[in-house]
């Protein structure tokens, strides 16, 4: 693979040689496009640190791709890189002219590329307010900047603008086990924790904005909303927008922005004695349908409902009269969507109940991509702790999009994509102009890998709709 650095630095040749198959690239390690690239995460801090008297040793740049391709590695921990110094592979990908780190200015580096945990850390813990003249913590982050290049990445994942786009919106918790800064105790999961918000475009991430646990579920929603549709708008006008939640962001702020902005919104709505009422026949049907066969058994039903205070105005609901061997399980929706363009069937289950599969991009981001390392003492070094993951699973969601198309691999989680993919034994020879890379001759992977590389090697035009 020759890596050609955009900012002017000479190139090395990395060779993999799987002995079964001979493996050369000449693409760049960026997978998808201008946005996932290196220079663009670093773009959102402000700041260059210095190390030894001599200059600069480490790039913002550097040290930002660092952090993120060490989190899709699965190197979640500021300590891990103390050892991940030593890589010259994580070096190359980060773009150091010097992967062997023979060059470093003092004698105790030689031999060590990339930055130590005590330099990684001044990413998250320099304040917001800090300026040239502080001493070592000067690495300023934008959040906005971040949370912007975010919805940019989704963006440039689409060839062409979609007629329709789904967003969809929930919270979960984020346990914490020391004193944090902004801990409560939630009721609802038992622990203290955090409550992070997420907005999703089908396995898009578009916002990951770490929040406290002592508020309600859909507070900031619209805030959120506000500015990814805002964006998404800017590049792509005639786009539908319909969001999507549960229960819990069933509230009047969100649906009252929606209507006064040209969204549509299908919510989950929590049961009460009225509804409950105005469902009674679907759900005596219901319950004699399942008397008689014994099966589980669903009668659909819709009508207009206003709360007593809390809405503005009615709207349409569709009530579920589910019933199981358990016994009655209704359930409600309320939408923006006519009954012409979605009947109360679609409308509960191909159109609602799938947003239960953002469920699983959480847990995905949280299990294989660490979004739950939240243990530094300040909740803002915690939000940009979450920031790393969050494009480290952008990463990886590109690579699969891109690279692993057409492959056993190409509905893979992103946890089995690393295990399978990245985390390979190999040799490493370095010399003085290339990297060479030698797999196991018995390493079952050969052929896929080599499918992969091609794929990297000549991607479409733009990455590809989804």
């Amino acid at each position: 693979m020759r890596a050609k650095n955009r900012e002017g630095f000479k190139s090395l040749r990395v060779e993999c040689n799987p002995q079964i198959t001979h493996l050369r690239a000449k693409a760049s390690p960026a997978l998808c496009g201008h946005r996932l690239s290196p220079v663009n995460w670093s773009r959102t801090f402000a700041g260059n640190t210095l190390v030894g008297a001599g200059g600069i040793e480490h790039s913002v740049r550097e040290l930002v791709a660092q952090r993120v391709f060490a989190s899709a590695l699965g190197y979640e921990d500021l300590n891990d890189h103390d050892r991940l110094r030593l890589d010259p592979l994580l070096a190359v990908l980060v773009g150091k002219i010097d992967p062997t780190g023979q060059d470093r200015l003092h004698p105790r580096d030689k031999g060590k590329a990339l930055a130590s945990s005590s330099t990684l850390n001044r990413l998250e813990l320099t304040l917001p307010d800090a300026s040239a003249k502080a001493r070592y913590k000067k690495i300023v982050a934008d959040p906005e900047g971040m949370d912007r290049l975010l919805v940019d990445c989704f963006l440039d994942a689409y060839t062409t603008p979609p007629a329709q786009l789904w967003l969809d919106l929930d919270a979960t918790d984020d346990p914490i086990h020391g004193q944090q800064e902004g801990r409560f105790f939630h009721g609802y999961y038992g622990h203290d924790c955090y409550l992070p918000l997420y907005i999703f475009s089908g396995e898009h991430l578009l916002c990951a904005r770490l929040r406290k646990s002592d508020i309600d579920a859909s507070a900031g929603s619209v805030e959120e909303l506000e500015r990814v549709v805002g964006q998404i708008r800017a590049q792509w006008p005639q786009t539908e927008i319909i969001i999507r939640g549960d229960s819990g962001f069933c509230r009047e702020a969100i649906m009252a922005w929606c209507e006064a902005n040209g969204v549509e919104f299908v919510l989950g709505l929590a049961k009460n004695a009225r509804l409950r009422r105005f469902s009674l026949a679907a759900r005596v049907q219901a319950h004699l349908q399942f008397l008689r066969s014994a099966e589980p058994s669903r009668v659909f039903c819709e009508f207009g409902y206003q709360t007593r205070d809390s809405w503005s105005r009615a709207r349409r609901v569709v009530a579920k009269a589910e019933h199981l061997a358990k016994g009655a399980n209704p359930r409600f929706v309320v939408t923006s969507l006519s009954a012409e363009r979605a009947d109360a069937r679609r409308l509960c289950e191909d159109l609602h109940c799938i947003r239960g599969d953002m469920e699983n991009r959480i847990k995905e981001q949280q299990l294989d991509l660490f979004a739950d390392r939240t243990s530094t003492q300040l909740m803002r070094a915690n939000q940009i702790r979450l920031y790393f993951s969050s494009f480290a699973y952008v990463l990886l969601c590109a690579l699969r999009r891109l690279g692993l198309q057409g492959t056993k691999l190409a509905r893979a989680q992103r946890g089995s994509i690393r295990l399978k993919l990245l985390k390979i034994g190999a040799r490493i020879r370095v010399s003085v102009r290339r990297i060479r890379i030698s797999f196991s001759e018995s390493y079952p992977g050969a052929q896929l890998f080599a499918q992969i590389l091609h794929n990297l090697q000549s991607p479409p035009a733009c990455a590809g709709s989804p």
